[in-house]
């Protein structure tokens, strides 16, 4: 099955076959991560197709609502999953391995879903996931920090948001939008969650990069958006109440990472090993020859050097999922600053480690299916294609910088917009 052109962009209801309509929501993390297979399997049918044609993914959202797993961590009480973030990252990955890019668009989502709980006041928290969660609704957001902040006026009871971002996941694509700018004159920073549907909001449609071509993650301009000050997240009689809790935006985001990484570089995996027990040819000049692929050593030394670093990548990223998730869903006044950066640094090294056997994975599986397996038909260039672009998201050595600071002189990070 696959969904090139069988969504519209205008309602929720339509668009590919929906497989799920007369089952049941799953009721365990199992059970999700089951559901994320599912829809892996369909994104991975067409994949490089819809890579080539470099459309919005109107059908590809579609299928994440149909499949519910855009209200995955939404409460129970409004139709939602109620999961933790534990399976939320397990569900990014193996949506990934399908198709990175919707495996990003997945991830960011359930990053700016959870970013009234990371810094909004317990009424705003409530009123938003009742709207994400009951009308099916996808985030994006426009919160690039590499970029000038978007200023932010004062006028009267409203907030006016204006500025321009080079880049802004979602787009076109998303229903909500997260914008972050600093109010004109001070150095406070407001988040705040507007619909993307609206004049003020200018997609530069302008993404068309090496990979993770579907993620809509193009410049917008931000051209007048109006919000009531009351709307202004974490903010109660115009001042922000701050909280540890609400740095942990970017680890959990940086994870968000780790886990697409791994989905996708999995999918290589995979791909690769299905074309070498079908296609692959042996080495008929060796000295040693072999009657199939299957038997050629070098081949078999080459997949399992590949998949035990990603097994050994998958346990430390699991580590580190458990080890946030049980943060993300504890009280949040009980955070420590201390415990917060323990977290970035097991993450830091969880995501260094993943980008390099990731990229290192993507490009040997070449080696392993041999010269045919370039042929674009075949399509194995978008895994290295997907993961080559996002690893240059933030600089590794930095990453590998806090973890030695970590170990050899027991510093943990200060919270920053990468860290």
């Amino acid at each position: 099955m696959t969904i090139t052109d069988t969504a519209s962009p205008t309602t929720n209801n339509s668009g590919p076959e929906n497989r799920w309509a007369n089952q049941a929501r799953p009721s365990t993390a199992a059970g999700w991560i089951r559901r994320a297979a599912e829809v892996s399997t369909i994104l991975a049918a067409d994949a490089v197709e819809r890579d080539n044609a470099n459309q919005p993914p109107f059908a590809e959202v579609q299928l994440l609502k149909n499949s519910g797993l855009v209200t995955l961590l939404g409460p129970a009480g409004h139709g939602g999953g109620g999961e933790t973030w534990d399976t939320a990252y397990r569900v990014i990955r193996e949506v990934a391995r399908g198709d990175g890019s919707i495996g990003q668009l997945l991830g960011y989502h359930y990053l700016w879903a959870w970013a009234a709980r990371l810094v909004a006041t317990e009424d705003q928290i409530s009123a938003v996931e009742e709207l994400y969660t009951t009308n099916n609704l996808l985030f994006g957001g426009a919160v690039n920090p590499r970029d000038s902040d978007l200023i932010i006026v004062e006028e009267g009871d409203e907030l006016v948001f204006t500025g321009h971002k080079s880049f802004s996941t979602g787009g076109r694509v998303s229903d909500l939008t997260v914008l972050e700018g600093i109010l004109e004159g001070t150095d406070t920073h407001i988040f705040a969650i507007v619909p993307t549907e609206q004049p003020a909001i200018v997609f530069g449609n302008d993404w068309n990069n090496l990979g993770q071509r579907l993620t809509e993650s193009g410049s917008v301009d931000i051209r007048g958006v109006r919000v009531d000050w009351a709307s202004a997240a974490g903010f109660v009689g115009k001042v922000f109440q701050p909280l540890v809790y609400n740095t942990l935006n970017v680890p959990t985001i940086q994870l968000v990472f780790a886990n697409f990484y791994l989905g996708i570089a999995q999918g290589a995996i995979a791909t690769a090993t299905e074309y070498t027990r079908e296609k692959t040819r042996s080495w008929p000049y060796g000295g040693d020859n072999k009657p199939s692929a299957g038997e050629e050593w070098y081949l078999l030394e080459g997949y399992g050097e590949l998949a035990s670093k990603l097994w050994a990548d998958e346990a430390l990223i699991d580590k580190a999922g458990a080890e946030i998730s049980a943060v993300l869903h504890a009280p949040r006044e009980t955070l420590t600053e201390r415990r917060r950066g323990e977290i970035a640094v097991l993450i830091a090294a969880a995501k260094l480690r993943i980008a390099e056997d990731g990229l290192e994975a993507t490009t040997k599986v070449f080696e392993l299916t041999g010269a045919r397996a370039s042929s674009n038909t075949v399509g194995l260039d978008i895994f290295w294609r997907n993961l080559r672009t996002h690893t240059l998201h933030d600089p590794l050595p930095y990453k590998k910088r806090e973890v030695g600071q970590y170990v050899l002189l027991n510093e943990i990070p200060e919270p920053s917009w990468y860290t």
